[in-house]
């Protein structure tokens, strides 16, 4: 049997899966935390992945392995390769002012989806190096070299021998704000425009080129690639596909053959670790919503689900607006959370779990709404995450986002599809291998649970904008 890992790096922790590369049965696992906060010194990343290659038994019988990391962090690395100061991740809102700044001096909205296919937002790497440059000159001075988190992380396995072995992919770089979907290739005047200066930036590696080998082994380096990419080949989505994923982030995106340019901000014209495109649009508030509302009412995940389930669609006028930590669709880095529409009648725990629920998929169905709106086709949504385990979020995830909802067996598929990229760089081959994936359940939606969906959504819209107006264009 011949063995590869995959590895999701992700905000939270570090997940490695050890699978057969034939068939993608797992074979074994490992886990360990990342510490929490916005910005994180890179070194406890590498902790965290060899305690965790550990706990999975090691990689001295892998052929294979490839890295899933958690997209746009900054980290910036000076001349001798030391990390200049602790990676600024992508769920760090203070550079949402630089954001502006770069789309003003750019030439606005079109002309960054012209250039780029997204609109520059305070998650993107690309201002959170002007905001280093306009806060932290020395450090911006420094800065010989910049990369992501999934580029550093196969540096270091590979020794980190000099910074012109740094190494990324299509999909990870799509997220930076200077690569281009379009010409594959960097946009080094807007690096400039973010940094101050020109830098080194890693060599883009196409879907199954070799990075080089692990350390001291002869254990392959696959390419790796950014977190919604993996998981996307994790799932085994295709053309028609859409991954929504409900994890600390909420991630709505889609396998498309064409690249988008969405001048409003809401769809991100990534790239696919397949050589395809994967717009996407993302918000800040998912899991943590239930988690929030559970903590609240004092109940687990599994009694929240069946609290919502005893409410009325709707929650009888009750809308929550779940902004608690700002918001990126629509771009609303300062705004806070609203609940909206409260009477005797209806301010019972029921009604709350349900307005959760209901608040956290209408929020995905506005990007799912995007994505279409811009020629993405969208005949299923394949349910992951976190999230995706509620009860209560899968029955009413269909009705809510009008189209077939699967959801595949829990799983680690940002690592899964990691490992998947590894075994197609063993190969060699023009696709990935076919890796049969479980499927838990289907839901459809039906006409009346559709009919009052649209209500929902359409009280959520109007109440929505009644939140902070958007700071973005």
């Amino acid at each position: 049997m011949t063995l590869v890992a995959g590895v999701d790096s992700s905000t939270q922790s570090c997940k490695v899966v050890i699978r057969d590369a034939d068939s993608g049965a797992l074979v074994r696992s490992g886990r360990a935390a990342h510490p929490d906060g916005t910005e994180v010194d890179p070194e406890a990343w590498w902790t965290a992945l060899q305690s965790a290659l550990a706990e999975a038994g090691g990689i001295d019988d892998v052929a294979a392995i490839a890295i899933g990391g958690q997209q746009h962090g900054l980290v910036c690395l000076d001349a001798g390769g030391d990390v200049v100061r602790d990676a600024l991740l992508w769920n760090d809102t203070r550079s949402a002012g630089t954001a502006l700044e770069l789309i003003d001096e750019f030439g606005g909205p079109q002309a960054w989806a012209d250039a780029v296919g997204s609109v520059p937002v305070a998650s993107f790497t690309v201002t959170k190096l002007r905001w280093l440059r306009e806060h932290e000159p020395d450090n911006a001075a420094r800065t010989a070299a910049v990369c992501l988190p999934h580029d550093w992380l196969t540096w270091r396995l590979a020794g980190a021998a000099g910074l012109d072995a740094l190494t990324t992919d299509r999909g990870d770089a799509s997220g930076t704000g200077y690569w281009s979907p379009f010409t594959n290739d960097y946009r080094r005047d807007l690096l400039e425009l973010g940094l101050g200066h020109d830098a080194l930036l890693p060599r883009v590696l196409a879907p199954a080129e070799a990075a080089g080998t692990v350390l001291g082994t002869s254990t392959l380096l696959a390419p790796g690639t950014g977190d919604n990419a993996a998981a996307a080949l994790g799932v085994g989505a295709g053309p028609g596909d859409v991954i929504v994923s409900i994890g600390t982030s909420g991630v709505v995106c889609a396998v498309s053959s064409i690249p988008t340019a969405d001048p409003t901000g809401i769809v991100d014209g990534f790239a696919s670790a397949t050589g395809d495109f994967l717009p996407l649009a993302c918000t800040l508030n998912a899991a943590r919503v239930l988690d929030a509302t559970a903590t609240l009412l004092g109940v687990d995940h599994a009694e929240l689900s069946r609290l919502a389930a005893r409410a009325p669609a709707g929650a009888a006028g009750m809308t929550l607006v779940p902004y608690f930590e700002g918001e990126r669709t629509p771009n609303r880095p300062d705004a806070t959370g609203a609940l909206h529409g409260l009477r005797l009648a209806n301010l019972t725990p029921a009604h709350v779990a349900r307005a959760a629920v209901e608040g956290l998929l209408c929020g995905l169905a506005d990007g799912l709404d995007a994505l279409v709106q811009l020629g993405v086709s969208a005949r299923r949504a394949i349910l992951v995450g976190g999230g995706a385990r509620s009860g209560a979020v899968q029955a009413l995830a269909a009705d809510l986002f009008g189209c077939p909802v699967d959801v595949p067996v829990p799983g680690e598929y940002v690592a899964d599809g990691a490992a998947r990229q590894a075994a197609w760089t063993l190969t060699g081959s023009d696709w990935p291998p076919t890796w049969v994936l479980k499927r838990s359940s289907m839901f459809e939606p039906t006409h009346e649970g559709r009919s009052a969906a649209l209500a929902v959504r359409r009280r959520y819209a109007s109440v929505r904008e009644l939140t902070a107006p958007s700071a973005g264009p």
